[in-house]
């Protein structure tokens, strides 16, 4: 299994469409095998699901998303898990610990210094 976490830095992002890049981890048996970074290669409307996906990604997570960006990963076969915040690789122990819930919460305010609002 890979997982993306849309990060800034060692940190959740608030939004993954403004992150600076995506920390993804392979898990498989509840550990962490393989930890690597992508530089995020641009925000354009339809195009990060589809990018992640072609990466093997199977869950996002991020800080906040969009509705329309949530549903394309779902059509992309990507678990998504929104409300995350702290350090990526604590968020991944929670993960893989099975205590990472997502808040389900959608990003309806989009402003142009990436951040979020409920």
């Amino acid at each position: 299994m890979k997982i993306a976490i849309a990060s800034d830095g060692k940190y959740v992002s608030g939004h993954f469409g403004h992150c600076e890049g995506f920390t993804t981890y392979d898990v498989e048996e509840g550990q962490s095998l393989k930890k690597e970074f992508i530089p995020n290669p641009g925000h354009k409307p339809g195009f990060l699901p589809v990018f992640l996906h072609e990466k093997n990604v199977n869950v996002i997570i991020a800080g906040g998303m969009g509705e329309t960006a949530q549903e394309l990963f779902k059509e992309n076969q990507i678990e998504v898990i929104v409300g995350a915040e702290g350090l990526c690789d604590d968020i991944i122990q929670k993960f893989i610990n099975g205590q990472l819930n997502s808040t389900g919460s959608v990003c309806t305010e989009h402003a142009h210094e990436g951040h979020c609002e409920d």
